[in-house]
């Protein structure tokens, strides 16, 4: 019997799978690492506005570190690479994801700090901090060459470590002022310098070339940061407003303070419009604070009454009140200041340590005459 011949073709093996997803993710990823770095700058502002807490709990200070230690290796092994010879350069893919991890912890750095600046200050007063911010976003969208990423990087991480030194000092030595400040301007230099020696043993040539100009733009960042402080421009950080308002009256009752207050439109708080305070002649004004401070803390703050004198266009003091806090609470030390023979027209209370460096401010305008609201007693806890 003749045999019968298969007609059927051998199937070929099937091909394997092709990464295209993942190429074209980092495609996309080098093609737009510009805006991405903005991206992961922005993503760190709005994850640790969500997950900080006290800036003494040792939880804050491990995240702080570790964003450190993160940023730091990356730019080291990023220098460590690009300071190879060319037939041996790192890839495009991994120079952008040594790029992105960078920006992410330098941005989640940064970005902390801001919280903390926020919540010590109002907008008057830490405007400067958020212009260098805002020309963080600026540098990641103008300067692309990777020399120029790798100095501005340097900068950047010098600027994070004396911000976190300014913040953590206080609370170890649990002092705030001037001394606080040196030692942490000092510990910055000594530890950047120290950083500087690694990446020197890493790649020696690649940062000589770049060196003048890291230490140019340290330089300019240390002058202006003392610059800030000593001018009372930057708040007193680690020391928060946490609540304050203009009451009828305050009393404190054991644990709580109670307080009487007049009903204000619903537009007064929507649009951080001054509230209108109407008062008998005579009558006296409460205004009461509470300001947070980390654990061992004591120290002094202000409160500073000021009325606008219409026909001289300008502020006029009219009485400062100290008053002693100590930290610790969670909510912030509260404590009270009252004035009398309050004139009508407009007024505010600025809330400042006891060197005036500010923390607040309140505004408001009193009206001779009965309220329009009815006055509501509430408790303060």
């Amino acid at each position: 019997m003749a045999d019968i011949q298969s007609t059927q073709q051998p199937v070929p093996p099937a091909a394997a799978p092709r990464r295209v997803v993942p190429a074209m993710l980092f495609e996309l990823a080098h093609r737009y690492e510009r805006h991405f770095s903005a991206i992961s700058l922005a993503g760190g502002y709005a994850f640790d506005s969500y997950s900080f807490g006290r800036v003494d709990h040792a939880s804050t200070h491990i995240v702080f570190v570790a964003y450190l230690l993160v940023a730091g290796v990356a730019i080291a092994t990023s220098h460590r690479l690009e300071a190879r010879p060319p037939e041996r350069q790192p890839s495009e893919r991994t120079r952008t994801i040594l790029t992105s991890i960078t920006q992410f912890a330098l941005g989640c750095l940064l970005s902390g700090f801001c919280v903390f600046y926020l919540r010590s200050a109002s907008l008057w007063a830490s405007w400067p901090y958020l212009i260098i911010l805002a020309s963080i976003f600026i540098g990641n969208e103008f300067f692309k060459r990777y020399t120029t990423r790798f100095t501005l990087s340097m900068m950047l991480y010098f600027f994070a470590l004396f911000s976190y030194l300014i913040l953590l000092v206080p609370v170890l030595i649990a002092m705030i002022g001037g001394i606080p400040f040196l030692i942490s301007g000092i510990a910055t230099l000594a530890v950047f310098w120290l950083y500087i020696d690694v990446l020197s043993w890493l790649g020696r040539e690649r940062l000589t070339a770049v060196r003048p100009y890291i230490y140019a733009g340290v330089l300019v960042i240390y002058a202006l940061v003392n610059v800030f402080y000593f001018f009372k421009i930057l708040p007193p950080l680690p020391l928060a407003l946490s609540d304050a308002g203009i009451y009828h009256y305050a009393k404190r009752n054991g644990a709580v303070y109670t307080v009487t207050e007049e009903t204000q439109p619903w537009t007064t708080e929507l649009f951080h419009i001054p509230p209108v305070v109407h008062i008998a002649a005579g009558d006296k004004l409460y205004l009461y604070a509470a300001v947070f401070a980390p654990g061992n803390i004591k120290t002094t703050v202000v409160h500073h009454w000021e009325w606008f004198d219409g026909n001289a266009r300008k502020w006029v003091p009219q009485s400062q009140v100290p008053i002693r806090i100590r930290g610790g609470r969670d909510t912030g030390y509260r404590g009270y200041s009252i004035k009398s023979k309050v004139k009508p027209g407009d007024w505010r209370v600025n809330i400042t340590t006891e060197d005036g460096r500010p923390l607040g401010r309140i505004r408001f305008a009193v009206a001779i005459g009965a309220p329009e609201q009815p006055l509501v007693q509430k408790t303060l806890n």
